[in-house]
């Protein structure tokens, strides 16, 4: 039996000599030949996750190659949703994800040689894709049907982080901020307190975040900043584009939450820190924002923990029971990550972004009681 039509355009394109003008013109010479290609689409998805890949991962490496645009983009996600529709049920954190999957933009109508080339570049990217740590199972797998809905808890943290995100007044965001994080940290406490009294056997388990450019690594900081605060480890892939966070489920699902909350104020406190620079007759730079976000991280962090610490002080007997949980927590990440490597901050040369975003993370009130310093209104 000859070798199909899909089979001689990958000898050529994929796996011999490279050559995708000559794969491309097979494929776009045998209309016969679509069905099959996109089941093979399907079934490069299908291997991404088997080697750790998760929707979202997938799509930002799409987006990081800079060779490939908006109709593989496209054909990603057509990929994905064709692929997990095939399952009665998904792991938790897909549903999220797929509900943010972007809306293809198609675009003008591709001939046939530009559509196989499109399909040959992205799949080339997916049979390129490493294994990487696995953070939950493929789909398929036995999985735990979350329950409908989350808890209240959950829903005023995040009702409180979009009306710090909306607000147009600092102090109002910096009090919503902090009234967010005290019920992170007391969400936190009742989870460990409830998996203690009813003798569960909860684990540690991990998520995957996006660290995306521009400046890398300072948001990396950032967000290993509020994973520490909320008990939980976070270890950046600068190569891919993301950090994964380790922790028990209570503690990841408000980390994701205030990390993405904090890169928007962040960057609304910095455009206001700029504007404030360039009125004196300064010019900002590059390296004015990534000190600014540099000391902004490290700054909020120090200060997430204080009240963090403060709420789990309040009660006699959660000691041992946060220590039992920063060991699992601590294990769990030195098996997933057995080597890992400190990351220097480059960049962190600008003495007015470092004062500008350490006195940004210093304003925010991380308790609604504290009175607002005199500069917290600044423009």
């Amino acid at each position: 039996m000859s070798d199909s039509t899909v089979e001689r355009a990958f000898a050529a394109a994929l796996y011999d000599t490279g050559d995708l003008d000559l794969g491309a013109s097979l494929l776009a010479a045998d209309p016969a030949a679509d069905a099959e290609l996109a089941q093979r689409g399907r079934e490069f998805v299908r291997r991404a996750w088997e080697r750790g890949w998760q929707p979202a991962d997938v799509l930002r490496m799409v987006v990081r190659d800079e060779g490939l645009g908006a109709e593989h983009m496209a054909l990603a996600v057509r990929l994905i949703r064709a692929e997990t529709r095939r399952y009665d049920t998904l792991p938790a954190r897909w549903a999220g994800q797929l509900a943010e999957l972007p809306e293809p933009d198609e675009g003008g109508r591709q001939d046939r040689f530009s559509a196989a080339t499109a399909a040959l570049e992205l799949y080339r990217l997916l049979l390129r894709l490493p294994a990487i740590e696995p953070v939950g199972p493929v789909p398929g797998a036995a999985v735990t049907v979350p329950v409908a809905g989350e808890p209240r808890t959950l829903a005023r943290i995040r009702a409180l982080l979009a009306k710090a995100e909306a607000t147009g007044y600092p102090p109002e965001a910096e009090a919503l901020t902090a009234k967010a994080q005290e019920l992170m940290a007391r969400h936190s406490v009742d989870d460990a307190l409830l998996a203690a009294r009813t003798h569960a056997k909860d684990t540690p388990g991990a998520c995957r975040i996006g660290v995306d450019a521009p400046y890398e690594t300072a948001k990396a900081v950032l967000l290993d900043a509020v994973a520490g605060a909320n008990r939980c480890r976070a270890v950046w892939n600068s190569a891919f584009g993301f950090s994964t966070v380790v922790g028990f489920e209570a503690d990841l699902e408000v980390v994701e939450l205030l990390y993405t909350s904090l890169l928007v104020q962040a960057d609304r406190a910095m455009t206001r820190a700029e504007a404030g620079q360039r009125a004196g007759g300064r010019r900002r730079t590059k390296t004015f924002r990534q000190s600014f976000l540099a000391a902004y991280a490290q700054r909020i962090g120090d200060r997430l923990a204080a009240v963090a610490g403060e709420v789990a002080g309040g009660e006699g007997e959660l000691l041992p029971v946060l220590v039992a949980r920063d060991v699992a927590v601590a294990g769990r990440a030195e098996e997933m990550f057995p080597e890992t490597v400190v990351t220097r901050v480059r960049g962190v040369s600008d003495g007015a972004g470092w004062d500008e975003g350490g006195a940004a993370a210093d304003r925010a009130r991380l308790r609604p009681d504290d009175p607002a310093l005199p500069d917290s209104s600044r423009a």
